[in-house]
C-alpha cells in the first residue's frame, strides 16, 4: 500500500452517513464529470484497484463491504467469465426512486482485481435490470491473452 491509500484498518469503527455518500455519488461527481462518467468511473475503478491488489475473490467482496459498496457474492463461475451479483439497501433506494446510478466504479475494480488475479486481461459490464435490488457484473477474461509485465 501506498503511502496516497487510506488505512482500512484505521477507519474500520468510522460510520458513514448514507444522505453525505448519495449527494457525492449521485450529484456531485454526475454534474461535475457530465457524459463521461461512466468511461471516467470505469478506469478510476481500475486505478484503485492497483492501489489496493488484493489476492483472492474473498478479500474482494471484503473490500466492498468495508467500502460501503455491499455485498458481492459469486453467482456464476465459468472457465472464462464470473457472475457477480451486488445488493445493498442504498442500490434498493436508488431503484425505488428511479434513479438510474452508475457502477462503473464498482465494475472496473472488480475487472482489474480479477486481471491482477489470474494474470490475464480483463474486462467487466455492469448488467441493471429495471425493479432490481442489486446489480450484475460479468467479468471476461481471456485465458490467451496474458497481460504484459
Amino acid at each position: 500500500m501506498s503511502k496516497n491509500t487510506i488505512d482500512i484498518a484505521s477507519l474500520e469503527d468510522v460510520s458513514l452517513n448514507a444522505f453525505a455518500y448519495e449527494l457525492l455519488r449521485e450529484e456531485v461527481l454526475p454534474d461535475l464529470i457530465g457524459k463521461e462518467l461512466d468511461d471516467i468511473l470505469y478506469w478510476a475503478g481500475r486505478n484503485l484497484a492497483r492501489k489496493y491488489p488484493l489476492e483472492t475473490i474473498e478479500e474482494v467482496i471484503h473490500f466492498f463491504e468495508k467500502a460501503g459498496w455491499g455485498r458481492l457474492n459469486i453467482i456464476e463461475h465459468k472457465r472464462r467469465e464470473m457472475h457477480f451479483q451486488l445488493t445493498s439497501p442504498l442500490i434498493a433506494e436508488r431503484q425505488k426512486q428511479s434513479r438510474h446510478s452508475s457502477y462503473q466504479l464498482e465494475t472496473g475494480f472488480v475487472a482489474e482485481q480479477i486481471q491482477k488475479q489470474r494474470n490475464v486481461v480483463a474486462e467487466s459490464y455492469e448488467e441493471q435490470k429495471k425493479r432490481s435490488d442489486s446489480i450484475t457484473f460479468l467479468v471476461k477474461w481471456d485465458v490467451k491473452d496474458p497481460v504484459e509485465v
